[in-house]
This record gives structure tokens, sequence and C-alpha cells, in this order.
């Protein structure tokens, strides 16, 4: 086989303490690689930008390849179209701010009950300072599905902008994405993509999409803590206009980036999209043609554990998994355990070796419309380094936690 996670474990310093790691929706672990050019980094030297001397021609050189990186990674048309930030939240906020420059009362703004908070209380915050109307998707309360029709049909010729979820972080749905975009576009409006949970899992085309902005998240893809808005279209860059400090550049997208960039850290970026690029060895070729090899088996080995992961809650007595869409879905999965809070089991789990995560995972409005209200429920999110072991160690341990599951019960 290509893809041989056992190698790929190898190079990842924290997977060899013995725990089963289930929590990548809340982050990924670094391999190796990352961390030596970071440090590689720091040891080079680094300066600020704008000088003469090597450092800081190093620094800027750096800041470039970060911006190739990241396009390579989505599949964006122009690295000038690549913003950073220090995390995908920090970013939306910057962005609502200036899209909601000049919209005016009556005009309209569509987000959904699937979406990270973060995308939706900055655009919430930005309508509700313009008189704007916030119109919401709402999910299937049942499958955690988001039928694009009940995006679409909100969706009017005041709409300013749609702000969606490629995936959620808390259930995996995937929504019909190209089939949103290409109605708010054909309506005017923007489309404002959290793409934050999808990067890890999928090989991302930006024009397939069709997306205007998309947001992705570093730390979810082995990566350091580093976010990037891209924009499809870096001209549609240029005819906005953040607030920042009078001397700092003006060009795009310098003008989106507040502050003195992490240098390292975009270094420990750019191994971290090589790292990605070159996880099955059958990959060649540029930097994206491996990405799109090393990216389809990563996408083909996390479907075969994800099935054995739902398919294993499906048959425990006691466990309940909270949306479980039909279509295509990326591998989380949210449930709850009779006789435990969720802060409770996750404690339990722990215990046992298995590092999952508890809560309501930042999913504000989903875990309502779930009916799981603030205490949200228990979440097991696998990475492309994840093992069977790991998913058949979690069962075992479920089915030792629940009273229906243990031998003899009747």
């Amino acid at each position: 086989m290509a893809y041989d996670v056992e190698r790929i474990r190898a190079g990842y310093p924290a997977l060899a303490d013995g725990r089963a790691w289930l929590d990548a929706g809340g982050g990924t672990q670094v391999p190796e690689a990352v961390i030596e050019a970071i440090g590689d980094a720091h040891r080079g030297g680094l300066s600020n930008l704008g000088g003469d001397h090597r450092a800081s021609r190093r620094s800027g050189g750096i800041v470039a390849e970060a911006r190739a990186a990241v396009a390579d990674l989505v599949g964006a048309p122009d690295p000038a179209g690549v913003v950073f930030g220090p995390s995908s939240t920090a970013l939306a906020y910057r962005f609502a701010e200036v899209l909601a420059d000049g919209w005016n009362p009556g005009d309209e703004v569509v987000v959904t009950q699937l979406d990270h908070d973060a995308n939706v209380r900055p655009w919430v915050a930005v309508a509700r300072r313009a008189g704007a109307v916030l119109r919401m998707a709402e999910v299937d309360p049942v499958t955690g599905e988001l039928p694009a029709e009940r995006v679409a049909e909100l969706i009017g010729e005041r709409t300013r902008l749609v702000a969606v979820t490629a995936a959620s972080n808390l259930i995996g749905t995937v929504p019909d994405l190209a089939s949103i975009t290409r109605r708010a576009r054909a309506a005017g409006a923007v489309s404002f993509v959290d793409g934050v949970q999808h990067c890890p899992h999928e090989h991302v085309r930006l024009a397939e999409l069709g997306a205007d902005f998309y947001a992705t998240s570093a730390y979810k893809w082995a990566g350091p803590h580093l976010a990037a808005v891209v924009a499809a279209d870096p001209g549609a860059l240029e005819d906005l206009h953040p607030d920042k400090l009078a001397p700092s550049p003006d060009t795009v997208p310098e003008r989106f980036e507040l502050g003195t960039q992490p240098f390292a850290a975009l270094a420990g970026l750019v191994a971290a999209v090589e790292h990605l690029a070159d996880l099955d060895d059958a990959a060649t070729g540029t930097r994206a043609q491996r990405l799109a090899v090393s990216r389809r088996a990563v996408r083909e080995h996390e479907d075969a554990l994800a099935a054995r992961l739902f398919d294993g809650l499906a048959e425990l007595g006691g466990v309940v998994r909270h949306g479980a869409p039909r279509g295509r879905v990326t591998p989380t999965a949210c449930f709850s355990v009779d006789g435990y809070t969720p802060a409770g089991l996750a404690g339990e789990l722990a215990a046992r070796g298995l590092n999952v995560s508890s809560g309501h995972s930042y999913a504000w409005e989903l875990v309502h419309a779930l009916g799981l209200g603030p205490a949200g429920a228990v979440r097991a999110s696998l990475a492309h380094y994840s093992l069977r072991q790991d998913v058949d160690r979690l069962l075992a341990a479920l089915a030792e936690l629940t009273p229906a599951n243990r031998p003899g019960h009747r």
C-alpha cells in the first residue's frame, strides 16, 4: 500500500505515548519536520521585513513561500489572495468588518446552524450594527444535514453575504457547497466559507467549491497555530480597505495583516504542506500534484476508519450518535452514553488512554438545534495518522462503560 500509516506516525513524536489520539477536530499533532522547520528558522536568524540584510530578506522569502504553500493546498489561483492571521476566528472578525462596509438597513446576511460560531457571531455583530436582516438556515435536527435548498431559499436580491461551513466541526456534515455558493453568486452576494474542518480531510479545489473566501487553520492539518483566509480572486481584495496603521503596507494581501508576521511559524506551515504532499509514497511531480494524490489517499484511509467507527457506535446499546448525515461526512462522530455527562464520559475515556473532546465545540447553534444544549456531547475525530486500533480501543471502552453491552446483561 502506498499509504503507509505506520511510516507516517513514526514522524510524530507526540504519538509515541501509547494513547489513542481521537481529538483531531480540536487540533492535530505536529510532525518532526514541522518542529525542525520552526527551529531552523530561528537558528538561521529572522528579522522584520523591509531591511536590506540577509535575515530580513529571509523572512520575506518565508512569507512568500507560505502563501504559495497555502495556495497549493486549497487550489487557489494566486498566492496574492492568501491572508494570514493568528486564528480563523480573528480573521473572520477582520473580514466581517471590512465586508460589511457599505451595508444598509434592510440588506440581508445568511448564516447557518451547522457552523462553528466563528462563522456566525462576527456576521451577527456587523449585521446588527448595519441594520441588516439576519437569516439563519436550519439543519435537519435528526440527521444533522443542511440541505442546500434551505440555504438557497433564504438568498434574495438584498442578500449581501452568505456564511456557510464546508464541513461541520461537531458532526462532520459536508453540505453541497457548490450549489449554495452558485446561488449566492447569482444573487450578487459574497460567500465566506469556513473550511477549518474541511481542509484537513479533503482535496480542496477552490474553483470547484465556488467560495469567494475560504478559511483554513494550519493546526488542524499538522501545522502550527496559524490561519489563512484565501480569496478566490485576489482582485476582490483590492476594493476592500480594512482599518490599519498609517505606515503599514497598503498592498494586497499585506493590508489585511496586523503587525509583524510569525516568521518561524510560517516556516512550519510550509513544512506542514510539504508533509501533507508526501503522505502517499506514490505521489510525484509538483507539490500541487503530490497533494492531489496524497489528499485522496488520506480520504480513503479516513473513510474506512470512519465507517468502522460509525458502524461500531450503532451496534452499542446505550450509545446515541447525534447527527448521522446520509451524504459525505468528515471522520467525526458526536455521541452520548446513558448515565454519563459528556465531561464525565470524556474523563472515563481519558483514564483508559483515549483522547476525545467533550462539550459544544463552539458549534453553538448546532448543539441547540440537536437538542443537546451547552453541555454538548462527546466528539471523536480522526486524522490522517489515526489507526484502526484507535477506533477499536474506543469502541471496546464504550462497551465496557455501558451496562447494556456487558456480558450477561438482559
